[in-house]
């Protein structure tokens, strides 16, 4: 008799972009790669350059087998923190995925709250391809949504650092306050909302 082969087990990698940065949502991905759609040049999404990213995040929508991605708004974490936050957008990747996955991989040291069986792996967007593929299309979705607020909070320079705490960034936050988007949790922006930018304590958020 013949036996069946069995199912092959489905295993989503999950990654998150966006937690240090002082302003914007934080992303997350899970992706469910194809087991006979290869996909070369797949790394951690901080080690390739943002042309390399777009081009690779098309290919992982066109030849993952299921994929999704979601996000914490900045209200979000405020009030959770941005660990949770960024737990909470994980698991609001996994369970918008098209297949239910048997076990989720996630980057790190931390694992969301999910049915499925989960392992979190340090590193793992540099070694398992499956995570770096959640990576690039978590940073490539939050670099997007960074663009589109930097039409809106133009003073920012949101679109060149992303809303992460460069020098000329926390400049700008100096210039011209926090604005709606800011983390207000966030030392740097908490600071300058607890002093005020004209030096009497005034919430100064736009």
């Amino acid at each position: 008799m013949q036996r069946t082969p069995a199912p092959e087990r489905l295993i989503a990698g999950v990654d998150e972009a966006g937690r240090g940065p002082l302003a914007g949502p934080v992303y997350a991905a899970a992706v469910i790669l194809h087991p006979s759609r290869a996909i070369a040049g797949l790394d951690d999404s901080k080690k390739l350059s943002e042309r390399v990213r777009d081009r690779l995040a098309q290919v992982i929508k066109e030849r993952a087998l299921a994929w999704a991605i979601a996000s914490s708004s900045v209200a979000e974490i405020d009030a959770l923190n941005i660990l949770q936050a960024s737990l909470l957008a994980m698991r609001r990747a996994v369970e918008a995925l098209s297949a239910v996955p048997d076990e989720i991989l996630v980057d790190g040291l931390y694992c969301p709250t999910v049915a499925m069986y989960a392992r979190a792996i340090v590193r793992g967007d540099a070694s398992v391809s499956s995570i770096a593929a959640a990576s690039i299309l978590a940073k490539t979705a939050r670099d997007a949504e960074l663009r589109r607020l930097h039409a809106i909070y133009p003073d920012y320079g949101l679109d060149r650092h992303k809303g992460y705490p460069t020098t000329a960034h926390l400049a700008a936050l100096r210039r011209h306050g926090p604005s709606a988007i800011h983390r207000r949790s966030f030392a740097p922006v908490r600071q300058l909302l607890e002093v005020g930018r004209d030096g009497n304590g005034r919430d100064r958020c736009q």
